[in-house]
């Protein structure tokens, strides 16, 4: 078996698997992983969730998860934003950023297992995903937020969801290489909505209090060398309760263990290992007996926020970012230069 990663004042590796045996005890018989028991479940952080599987070296688990995507997906490539524990749609809308992020598990399954059959099984799904999101591009290459069944768009694109979307790409056209059946496109496409996110922040939707507008371009690439150094730096101040972690929003003491973990995965996407690490310690005050994550936490009265809700894709994030700043996996630079 292949090693399970660890980090001192973070996670040992027996606490690892306690919360991906937990992460797998939510998954539902067709391969669903909802938030929580009786939860709902969302495609993008149930590819965050079985990538998380993948870490722990429960592939067939992960394998499980991606069937259920291909086995919901829509004939025009799509997926709902959210199903109810009993598979049924709960909310219709179609995000494709939400829609993309299969890429971006399918490629991380890959270097998981190294497994050409799933690979190719899993192929026809990616790609309609990807040129399903490609399909909702502006004129100036980057891609609509959403849009509702009944084809009624929204016109704007979105900060976090572009750089997400150009990660995906990439990580999709890499699939494509190694299956022989390149996608030039999708790099070239891919390139534009890095330049956008570089050179235009006035093309995205406002979204400056939310902290996934900080720090997700570095997260994902979008930025690198001393223009990623000099967003990290920028928002520390603005997103970081120090000792505790990141709050989602700028205006509010809610820290969540999710951006806590995703920006440490900005600092390791630059380098900075320490504080990466620093912020995976403050995780700590979110970690439950069965190795599960409250999601939120409000200072300075330390209430649970949601009410008593721990999610997988909370847990999730912290396993990833574990292996991102260990090198312990084979698909643990996913997310590094």
């Amino acid at each position: 078996m292949s090693a399970i990663p660890h980090l001192d004042g973070v996670m040992t590796a027996d606490e690892l698997e306690t919360t991906a045996h937990h992460l797998a005890s939510l998954q539902l018989g067709n391969g669903m992983i909802p938030w929580f028991p009786g939860g709902h479940c969302d495609p993008w952080n149930h590819v965050e969730t079985a990538m998380a599987l993948d870490v722990a070296g429960l592939h067939k688990e992960a394998e499980h998860a991606y069937e259920w995507l291909a086995d919901v997906q829509r004939p025009d490539g799509s997926w709902h934003n959210y199903y109810a524990n009993d598979g049924s749609t709960e909310d219709s809308k179609l995000d494709t950023n939400v829609c993309a992020y299969v890429a971006t598990g399918v490629w991380h399954h890959w270097r998981s297992t190294w497994d050409r059959g799933f690979a190719d099984n899993m192929w026809p799904t990616v790609e309609r995903a990807l040129e399903f999101v490609l399909s909702l591009r502006r004129a100036d290459g980057l891609a609509l937020w959403a849009i509702e069944p009944d084809d009624r768009p929204w016109d704007y694109a979105l900060m976090t969801g572009t750089s997400s979307i150009q990660h995906a790409l990439r990580c999709g056209a890499h699939l494509a290489e190694a299956l022989n059946d390149p996608k030039p496109h999708w790099l070239r496409a891919a390139d534009e909505m890095i330049t956008a996110v570089r050179t235009r922040p006035d093309a995205f939707e406002p979204k400056k209090r939310w902290a996934m507008d900080w720090y997700y371009p570095v997260l994902t690439g979008a930025l690198r060398d001393h223009e990623a150094k000099a967003r990290m730096a920028d928002g520390w101040d603005t997103f970081v309760m120090e000792g505790l972690g990141i709050r989602c929003v700028s205006d509010e003491p809610w820290v969540t263990a999710s951006e806590t973990a995703e920006c440490a995965l900005a600092f390791a996407a630059i380098g900075d290992m320490s504080t990466a690490t620093d912020l995976l310690k403050w995780t700590r005050t979110h970690r439950r007996d069965d190795g599960s994550y409250w999601t939120g936490i409000v200072y300075p009265d330390h209430v649970l926020f949601p009410f008593d809700e721990h999610t997988s894709y909370t847990a999730a994030a912290v396993i990833l970012a574990v292996d991102a700043i260990t090198g312990t996996t084979q698909a643990s630079k996913l997310f590094l230069p």
